[in-house]
């Protein structure tokens, strides 16, 4: 497949009348068939080990690799460590990485695995793969996870699902309609402070919920930053042209690659992508939240290609499921929400990650990444509060939890169903932070931006030639 232009598709612009019935298109334009359906000498049965291919290994691809082989020990095998015997809850059939000195280490623990540069030859030639595990850059996830739920694999991809909400919505339909095992990498979810605090506000612990303020210290990576100037060579271990994918041609720096893309907007999806769909996550599903009708904000100065060093989002979400409508704020950047004069005085608002939930009769204090821990305010609360008995199940764990899945065991949390929206919402507020904190009305159902004509042109992008949805 030719995939080598510097230049962008003119031929994939997306007019208004068929921007819709596009996405329907992605996930109706293929049929897919699981192996389970065909069995034979590839199905792998329920109580048989599955063949997982790892995507994009040598970041965060690692440790969902080392968690599927022992789940007990997170992070996984690093530098330095002893070495250990894993507790193997797949088998590491494949691992694909363009950048074959960062994945060095993980090629190395894996020695029995097959070894690839290219996903699309990798996914053709290997018909014994169930599924894959995706952790390259944000913006090649939406092709590579399209890719394999055409060909029949279960998939589950590092967050956000997606960098665009196009992508979100054309890929929440597909993986609906192959009826495989999909879930997003926001691991949090599998907490059991995540289903506790469900239980709490549906308990009524706090009354109705009409505000809810979420944070992150991120970003820990270069963001209001121009692009650099000067063109080094392109190292001889890293596939520059597969790593940039369907992104617009750029030359290579290393400023982009490893880890430094998130900061990006070609690539990355700033911490909005990185830690807001951690912490809004349990926000969505605790209320129940879909679609917001409107974003605004504000921010540091942004930057023409890449995101600013702090930012505040504000979300309106309509009443839904018998809840009220809600607001929900975000803050990144060092930003924090005002401190609740509930807390006791000789406490602070956790710095790194976390949420206040407001409601009629109360306060929860959420804290950590995802919700680790939760807790009543005033304080005092805590000792008088009958907790609910437990009614939503515990987490296996969020890797496990997929693994099961794809044996035909369970449902995932965070499966594609949600992940889609949730990833869309995130995306929604970085085109507001891009269009510098306007407000923007959102009308989720035609996917459409209806008061701001050049903040709907950042819904999606025109895939470099060769590369398609």
């Amino acid at each position: 497949m030719k995939n080598n232009s510097k230049k962008n598709n003119s031929d994939n612009k997306l007019s208004r009348r068929n921007f819709i019935s596009t996405a329907g298109m992605a996930a109706a334009a293929f049929t897919i068939v699981p192996r389970n359906v065909l069995g034979g000498a590839g199905y792998t049965a329920p109580s048989d080990m599955l063949n997982i291919a790892g995507i994009g290994i040598g970041g965060r691809g690692k440790d969902d690799l080392h968690a599927i082989c022992d789940p007990d020990i997170m992070p996984a095998l690093r530098p330095g460590q002893p070495p250990r015997t894993p507790i193997k809850l797949a088998n590491i059939y494949a691992l694909c990485d363009v950048d074959s000195k960062f994945a060095a280490p993980v090629f190395a623990s894996y020695p029995k695995a097959k070894v690839y540069s290219d996903y699309r030859i990798m996914l053709e030639k290997e018909k014994s793969i169930d599924a894959v595990v995706i952790a390259t850059p944000d913006h090649n996830h939406a092709i590579i996870s399209m890719a394999a739920l055409r060909a029949g694999k279960h998939v589950y991809c590092e967050k956000p699902l997606t960098h665009t909400i196009y992508e979100a919505r054309a890929l929440t339909k597909a993986a609906k309609a192959s009826k495989l095992a999909t879930q997003m990498g926001n691991q949090g979810m599998a907490v059991d402070a995540n289903r506790q605090l469900k239980e709490w506000l549906w308990d009524g612990a706090i009354g109705e919920v009409r505000e809810v303020h979420a944070w992150s210290n991120r970003p820990i990576w270069p963001q209001g930053v121009e692009r650099p100037k000067d063109t080094p060579p392109v190292p001889d271990t890293l596939n520059w042209d597969l790593w940039l994918g369907p992104a617009p041609y750029r030359p290579y720096h290393p400023a982009y690659v490893p880890f430094a893309w998130r900061g990006w907007f070609d690539f990355g999806s700033g911490p909005m992508g990185d830690e807001a769909i951690h912490n809004l996550a349990p926000v969505f599903s605790s209320l129940k939240l879909h679609a917001p009708t409107s974003v605004s904000g504000s921010s540091s100065p942004v930057f023409p290609e890449t995101f600013p060093l702090a930012s505040t989002l504000h979300y309106e979400f309509p009443a839904r499921d018998g809840m009220p409508p809600v607001t929900v704020h975000w803050y990144d950047g060092g930003l924090l929400p005002e401190r609740p004069k509930e807390l006791d005085k000789e406490k602070e608002l956790p710095k790194d990650n976390g949420a206040i939930f407001v409601g009629s009769k109360g306060k929860i204090l959420s804290a950590g990444e995802g919700t680790r821990s939760i807790t009543l305010l005033p304080e005092s609360r805590n000792n008088d509060y009958k907790r609910p008995a437990p009614t939503l199940p515990r987490s296996i764990g969020h890797q496990k939890e997929w693994i099961e899945a794809c044996k035909g065991n369970g449902t995932t949390e965070s499966n594609f169903g949600f992940a889609g929206p949730l990833t869309e919402a995130c995306q929604l507020g970085n085109i507001c932070i891009r269009s510098k904190g306007k407000v923007l009305e959102w009308d989720s159902e035609n996917l459409k931006i209806t008061n701001n004509d050049e903040a709907n042109k950042l819904i999606h992008f025109n895939y470099r030639e060769g590369w398609t949805l």
